[in-house]
C-alpha cells in the first residue's frame, strides 16, 4: 500500500488511517525512521516496559531469596548426610574403614 504524507513545518509526519490500520499501528506506537538507500523506512520499535519496584516489593524479594537459601542449605546438608551414611554403609558391607 503507497500513500503520500506531508511534513508539517514542525517536522510531524501523519500517517493516513488506512495505512496505520494497514500496518497495525496504533496511537503512541513507537517507531523507527532510518534512512535506506532506497529512502526512509519507518519500523515499529521494540520496546519493553521497565518494572520499577517499591522498597516493601524489594525486601519481600530479600526474604524470598533468604528463605530459598535456607531450603537449600538444609537440602545440601541433607543430602551430604545421606551421602556420609551410604559411605559409611558401603564401607561397613565391603569391610574398610570409613573416617
Amino acid at each position: 500500500m503507497r500513500a503520500t504524507v506531508t511534513i508539517s513545518s514542525r517536522g510531524v509526519v501523519t500517517l493516513p488511517a488506512k495505512l496505520r490500520a494497514a500496518l497495525g499501528f496504533k496511537p503512541d506506537d513507537a517507531l523507527i525512521a532510518e534512512a535506506t538507500p532506497e529512502g526512509l523506512l519507518l519500523r515499529p520499535a521494540v520496546t519493553l516496559p521497565v518494572e520499577v519496584y517499591t522498597p516493601q516489593r524489594e525486601r519481600e524479594f530479600d526474604e524470598a531469596e533468604a528463605d530459598l537459601a535456607a531450603a537449600l542449605a538444609s537440602r545440601g546438608l541433607a543430602a551430604a548426610a545421606r551421602r556420609s551414611k551410604r559411605a559409611r554403609s558401603i564401607a561397613r558391607l565391603s569391610g574398610r574403614r570409613h573416617p
